[in-house]
């Protein structure tokens, strides 16, 4: 009797741990941003939206991705291992990982194998204060979000893939500082920035910022669209968020 009174005990305290650990992901939320929280996910630091699919992918600094559909469930996770992940763009047959510091991993999505292409180029810096920390694709190029604080090092780099390396061809000077995501969408970019709370639309073609968005105060690491006219967030502080686009005056 004592040994099952001892083990219901030792039950107990781990089911209430589960739910502490659940508490401390969202505590950083303020009340109406809990009622946009569908997912607890480690470190999220970017997110993509699957069209032949209609989930996301969402990738984590701790060397995992995991795939949720738009009400935050959980359908798969997949550690790929010693990797900081910071952006991703899901495709039909592949995943595209960029790897803050190195370059970009590409993911089969049935097989998950695997191959790294080493960033190369010139016009950009890459240090501990300058690292890759966003991701999305326009036609057959890639960019990448530089974060800096400073304006003068806030870039993008689009690259091309050639071999084993991601060859930086352009390098794109737009002056939003600590650019911690983007995401293409109605021939548009848009980047968050951590430090300001605010969503940017970008024009590439006038190289102008079109409108700047605040933003709840939360660790913005990434950004995405669905189909259903929902944008979602990753929150660095180990969540996924959710949102209508009328919510946010898009």
């Amino acid at each position: 009797m004592k040994q099952i009174t001892l083990r219901v005990l030792f039950i107990g305290i781990c089911v209430l741990g589960f739910v502490a650990c659940n508490i401390v992901n969202s505590s950083s939320l303020d009340s109406s941003e809990e009622n946009h929280l569908i997912a607890n996910i480690p470190e999220a630091s970017g997110i993509s939206y699957c069209n032949n699919t209609d989930t996301l992918i969402v990738v984590s600094d701790e060397g995992s991705f995991y795939e949720i559909n738009s009400k935050g469930k959980i359908l798969d996770t997949h550690e790929l291992g010693d990797y900081d992940f910071e952006g991703v763009v899901c495709e039909d047959n592949k995943l595209m990982l960029a790897v803050e510091g190195e370059g970009l991993l590409q993911v089969d999505r049935d097989t998950l194998d695997t191959k790294f292409f080493e960033l190369k180029g010139d016009g950009y810096k890459i240090t501990n204060k300058h690292g890759i920390e966003g991701l999305t694709k326009i036609k057959k190029r890639y960019y990448l979000s530089i974060q800096a604080k400073n304006e003068e090092d806030s870039k993008l780099l689009v690259v091309k893939l050639d071999g084993d390396c991601a060859e930086v061809k352009r390098v794109i000077d737009h002056g939003i500082i600590d650019s911690s995501g983007l995401t293409y969408e109605n021939k548009k970019l848009y980047i968050v920035s951590d430090t300001n709370d605010a969503l940017y639309i970008y024009n590439i073609k006038t190289k102008e910022i079109e409108q700047e968005i605040e933003l709840p105060e939360f660790a913005q690491e990434g950004v995405a669209f669905d189909k259903d006219n929902n944008i979602f967030f990753a929150d660095d502080n180990g969540a996924v968020l959710r949102y209508k686009i009328k919510d946010l005056d898009i």
